[in-house]
């Protein structure tokens, strides 16, 4: 997700020696410590948790929202914000709000591969049916990387407010409809513990990033391998959500926003009319309610140069394989909340509640607007689609010509562990007039986007994830069809797996021919998914399901050829082909070819009608 330029680092040969000296001495002070402590005290009482970089004061008008006394208050107020509630508690808590009000309903949209149940919690008027009620939805998701939790308590307290009989919350409930995911990763989630985040402050019982299996579900948007992922995507597909929000925790430098959020601009965006709207509807209402409310809203961004905060910051736009990227691909308004991890849990839980308050009014004020917008990205049929985005070269240094980046105060020091200048944050704001900003939006892979792709029929996996995205999928019919076909001329696999795949970057060559499709399903692009069938089915994309190893089956021959069979057939050809003759001898004018026996086989056999026709072919079919 970032764009890494790292600084070079010379220290001087003193440094040098001083460092080894000390750093022994550190090594040996550390050792002792381990011991002493294992036998007579936990690791808490031992004091190992990671100092992090000093805070600046904070006080906010939202700090009323906490409740402390009464039946209603929430775990997390209930711990004073230094705990989160385990899964059954917070269970328990959910069916507590929809006995109270008819308005909540609770129910298991899937299970993960432990068996535990995901929670999605309903809030509408009357509870009535947010898929047939004619208003616009709000779907908030917490949890997706449970040690980033924020999103779970926030909503526990809104839903609280709301069922305690909250004015304001109720007549935004007769306009808009909210669901709420408490816990998406309910595996990572009871994978708890005061050592799950490093850079994070609280809570002390955060979960896991990645799932039972250890596979990271903001990584899997695209392939859809996890059941929690296939359990949002049927959410998605049900109740179509003209708004989602994906709440994270960020990692990384150190500034003075503590809720920063963001979506793919609209210069690289396939849903440009919704991408507009959150830009000149949507952010300037969230930034003002956070603002009011006394937090300090900012741009989802990454340093470039974790050494160098002040060389700039990368505007990120987001592949497939990430809810945003997904969202602005499907049509399907998506915002990636980062609260600042190094923010209080309970400043950053505040901030969250204030944001899906303002989210839910902003829909209520302006939902006929966005709507009117994913209509309009949903009909639009471009002729081509970039599959990839890199950064640009040439920083903007207008972004912060006016307001500077609230950023945070910082030195660089010698460091006897690191044995280089590391970056020490001071605990004090700085703001960054000018500060560079490399976006994501110089074209990478740009293809044009077929009339429909024909996918055979065995490929029962592929057609199971198109159809857990909602892509419309139809007959082919027994026609034959003028088609284009993609064979790969060079191939190389990843040298360690992601996220359980081996990938795979090919290049390819096309040529054009007639097949029976008897065989084969159509994928039409002209549908309102037809982008998001393009980025999956093109090979050339990164997060195609060829680039994530679902057809590494082409790269297996199967079939061989015997000497006792391939050298009378060779000798057979030869009397008669008198071009393959010829081919043969100026071939063997290459000293390295005549010397390689297996090599001159091989000349014959791929030549031959026994040669696997589908070697290295890829299998989906693209009709121009």
């Amino acid at each position: 997700m970032t764009v890494t330029r790292s600084a070079q680092h010379n220290p001087s040969h003193c440094g040098k020696t001083a460092g080894k000296r000390l750093r022994a001495a550190v090594f040996l002070a550390l050792n002792a410590l381990a011991l002493s402590t294992s036998a007579t005290t936990t690791d808490k009482e031992a004091g190992l948790t990671a100092p992090l970089p000093p805070l600046l004061p904070w006080k906010g008008q939202s700090e009323s929202l906490i409740v402390t006394q009464g039946e209603w208050v929430t775990p997390a107020e209930a711990a004073n914000f230094s705990t989160t509630p385990d899964y059954e508690t917070t269970r328990g808590f959910a069916k507590k709000l929809a006995a109270a009000s008819k308005d909540i309903q609770v129910q298991d949209i899937g299970n993960a591969a432990s068996g535990r149940a995901i929670q999605l919690i309903t809030l509408s008027a009357d509870g009535s049916d947010p898929r047939s009620n004619g208003k616009p939805t709000l779907l908030a998701q917490a949890g997706i990387h449970s040690g980033e939790i924020d999103g779970k308590d926030a909503s526990f307290m809104l839903l609280r407010d709301y069922v305690t009989g909250n004015a304001e919350l109720h007549a935004l409930i007769q306009k808009v409809n909210l669901l709420v995911i408490p816990i998406l990763n309910v595996d990572g989630h009871e994978r708890a513990g005061l050592y799950s985040r490093m850079n994070q402050r609280g809570p002390s019982n955060a979960g896991w990033r990645t799932n039972g299996n250890n596979f990271n579900l903001n990584r899997d948007y695209a392939k859809l391998d996890t059941p929690e992922l296939r359990a949002v995507m049927d959410v998605i597909n049900d109740y179509q959500p003209e708004l989602y929000l994906d709440i994270h925790v960020t990692d990384g430098e150190d500034y003075q926003y503590d809720i920063t959020y963001g979506y793919n601009g609209e210069f690289a965006s396939d849903s440009p009319a919704t991408a507009r709207w959150l830009a000149q509807q949507f952010q300037g209402d969230v930034d003002a309610a956070l603002s009011t409310a006394g937090h300090i809203p900012g741009p989802l961004v990454f340093g470039i140069n974790s050494g160098e905060f002040a060389d700039g910051v990368s505007h990120w736009t987001a592949s497939p394989r990430f809810s945003n990227g997904l969202g602005d691909l499907r049509h399907t308004p998506t915002v990636l909340i980062e609260n600042h991890s190094l923010k209080p849990f309970r400043q950053r839980v505040l901030g969250t509640y204030v944001f899906i308050k303002a989210a839910l009014n902003t829909l209520a004020e302006k939902g006929e607007t966005l709507t009117a917008a994913i209509g309009s990205d949903q009909k639009r049929r471009p002729q081509t689609q970039v599959l990839a985005w890199r950064a640009s070269e040439t920083p903007d240094l207008n972004v912060y010509a006016e307001k500077p980046f609230k950023g945070m105060a910082y030195e660089k020091k010698m460091n006897p562990i690191s044995g280089r200048e590391e970056v020490v944050w001071l605990g004090k704001a700085k703001d960054y007039l000018n500060l560079p900003v490399y976006r994501d939006d110089v074209k990478a892979i740009e293809v044009r986007i077929p009339k429909a792709f024909y996918i055979p029929r065995h490929e029962d996996l592929v057609i199971s994830r198109l159809k857990s995205h909602g892509i419309e999928i139809s007959e082919s019919g027994n026609n034959t069809a003028p088609l284009t076909q993609f064979t790969v001329q060079a191939h190389e696999f990843s040298k360690a797996p992601l996220e359980g795949h081996f990938r795979v970057e090919g290049q390819f060559t096309e040529k054009p021919i007639e097949a029976q499709l008897g065989n084969y399903v159509k994928v039409s692009t002209d549908q309102p998914l037809g982008q998001l069938a393009t980025t999956l089915l093109d090979p050339r994309g990164p997060d195609s399901f060829f680039q994530w190893g679902f057809f590494n089956q082409i790269f297996q021959r199967t079939e061989y050829a015997e000497p006792y069979a391939l050298v009378p057939l060779a000798e057979k050809v030869l009397a008669f082909d008198s071009k393959l003759k010829e081919e043969f001898e100026k071939r063997l004018q290459d000293k390295a070819f005549a010397d390689d026996p297996a090599a001159r086989m091989n000349f014959f056999y791929l030549r031959s009608p026994y040669y696997d026709q589908q070697y290295l072919k890829y299998p989906v079919l693209l009709e121009y």
